[in-house]
Order: structure tokens, then C-alpha cells, then sequence
């Protein structure tokens, strides 16, 4: 359980893409990272996703074949509905 006033790993996940964005204010910011400075599981998770945009941030629609595109629509479409 955390205290008040201190950032859990449910919360950080709902918040990563700013945080990596740098869209967070400074006082979110200083929560996620004293969050990441005692838990390994978010320090990883973080790093995970780094490495994600790294793979396939230059990613485009043209370096995909149809067959592989129709399945992620499909997968979005069937996460939207769920």
C-alpha cells in the first residue's frame, strides 16, 4: 500500500506516455521517478517500452504487408469493443 501523495505501479502505467513524452509537471515527474527508484518491476517495465519505441518507432504502414496490418486492425478493433 502507499502512502499519500505517492505514485503506485497502476498509476504509472496510466501515465508513461507522458512521462516519456516529457509531459508530465515537475511534481509528477519527481513522484514517477521516486516510484522507479524503489520498484524494479516499473524500472523494467519503463525500459521495456523504451526499447519498443526504439524497434518500431520508424515503423510505418508501408513496412507492414497487408496480411500483418488487417490482424492488428483487428486486434484494436476487438481490444475498443472489450
Amino acid at each position: 500500500m502507499t502512502e499519500a501523495g505517492e505514485l503506485d505501479c497502476r498509476e504509472l502505467v496510466e501515465i508513461v506516455t507522458d512521462y516519456l513524452e516529457g509531459r508530465l509537471g515537475v511534481a509528477e515527474e519527481r513522484r514517477l521517478d521516486e516510484h522507479l527508484a524503489e520498484c524494479d518491476g516499473c524500472t523494467t517495465y519503463i525500459a521495456q517500452i523504451r526499447r519498443t519505441i526504439d524497434l518500431v518507432g520508424d515503423l510505418r504502414e508501408e513496412h507492414v504487408s497487408a496480411e500483418v496490418y488487417e490482424r492488428l486492425v483487428g486486434v484494436f478493433r476487438a481490444w475498443q469493443q472489450a
